[in-house]
C-alpha cells in the first residue's frame, strides 16, 4: 500500500514553503543534501538514550489513545540516519511517524524541540481541524504545530519538574509575562515557558535551514492575514508565533481538538478569544 507522508521540516534554502502531496505521489520533502551523521561533532547534548528517552515519552502519553482510536501508533526509531526531518504516514491502522538522528543532532535543537517534532508529528494524526485539503487524515502543517505546544508538550511535560528546568533556562520577558498572565499555578506557568522556548529552538531550524538572516522572535509576530488557510508549511516567523500561539494558550489540555470542527478544544477567535489564537498569517477561520 502506498504510504501517505508529510514532512515536519522544509529543507530548502529558498524562502518558499513546500509541502508534500496527500497521495503521497511527489517527494516527501524539497531535495535537500543535509546529513548529520551519528559521528559528526554536534552543538547540543542529544545522544542516543536521550533520543529514545523523549521518544518513549510521547508515546507512552498518544499509544494509548491512538489505541482508542482502534489504531496503532508505530513510531520508527532511525538513530543513526542523518536526515534533518520527521515524517507521520498511515498505512491502513498502522499510525506511523518516522524520527531521524539528523534532526535530533541539528545545533539549533533543543530536547524540548526535538519533542515538540515528535508532538508535530504526532499531531498530524490526531491534531484535528484544519487538515488538508482533499485529504482524509492529517491535520495541516499549521495545526499540527498548534496542538503540539496546546495539547501534546503540556500532557508530556507534566510531572516534570518544570519549573527547576524553566529556572536554568533565559526566558524572554514577553514570554514570562504572558505565561505568568495565563496561567494561575506555577508549573503550568512553567509549562508555558518551557513550551515557548521549545518553539523558538524548533523556529530557529527553519531559520538555518531556509538561509534567513533574520531570527524569529517573541516580539516581531508575522502580521500577515492569508485569504484562505494554508495547509503548507507556514514562513519561520509565523511557525514560532503557532507555537507560541499554542503554549499560551488557555485553554485545558484535556479538551480534545475535534476532527471536523476547527473551533473545539482550542483558542478561537469567533468564540471571543483573543490570546492562544491560531495565527492569521497562515489560518482562516472558517467561521
Amino acid at each position: 500500500m502506498l504510504k501517505k507522508y508529510l514532512a515536519v521540516v522544509l529543507i530548502s534554502t529558498s524562502l518558499t514553503s513546500f509541502a508534500c502531496s496527500i497521495d503521497g505521489k511527489e517527494g516527501f520533502v524539497p531535495e535537500n543534501h543535509l546529513n548529520i551523521s551519528p559521528t559528526a561533532k554536534i552543538k547540543n547534548n542529544m545522544d542516543i538514550t536521550t533520543f529514545n528517552e523523549i521518544i518513549d515519552k510521547v508515546e507512552k502519553v498518544y499509544a494509548p489513545i491512538i489505541a482508542s482510536m482502534n489504531a496503532t501508533l508505530s513510531v520508527e526509531r532511525y538513530w543513526n540516519d542523518g536526515t534533518v526531518n520527521a515524517y507521520a504516514s498511515q498505512d491502513g491502522d498502522t499510525w506511523e511517524v518516522a524520527m531521524f538522528g539528523g534532526l535530533a543532532r541539528h545545533h539549533t535543537i533543543t530536547n524540548d524541540a526535538f519533542r515538540l517534532v515528535v508532538c508535530h508529528e504526532v499531531g498530524h494524526h490526531i491534531g484535528g481541524a484544519p487538515k488538508y485539503s482533499g485529504g482524509d487524515w492529517a491535520s495541516n502543517e499549521g495545526q499540527a504545530d498548534y496542538f503540539a505546544g496546546l495539547k501534546c508538550l503540556r500532557r508530556t511535560f507534566r510531572g516534570e519538574d518544570n519549573i527547576a528546568i524553566v529556572a536554568a533556562m533565559n526566558i524572554p520577558a514577553e514570554v514570562t509575562q504572558t505565561c505568568e498572565s495565563q496561567f494561575s499555578s506555577a508549573d503550568d506557568q512553567a509549562i508555558c515557558k518551557r513550551s515557548s522556548m521549545a518553539g523558538l529552538s524548533g523556529a530557529k531550524l527553519f531559520q538555518d535551514l531556509r538561509g534567513q538572516s533574520t531570527a524569529p522572535d517573541f516580539t516581531t509576530p508575522d502580521l500577515r492575514t492569508v485569504n484562505r488557510t494554508n495547509d503548507n508549511h507556514p514562513d519561520t516567523q509565523c511557525r514560532l508565533d503557532t507555537y507560541y500561539s499554542g503554549a499560551i494558550c488557555g485553554i485545558d489540555d484535556a479538551q480534545d481538538v475535534d476532527q471536523n470542527d476547527e473551533s473545539v478544544g482550542v483558542c478561537y477567535r469567533n468564540s471571543g478569544d483573543t490570546i492562544g489564537v491560531r495565527p492569521l498569517c497562515w489560518f482562516k477561520p472558517a467561521i
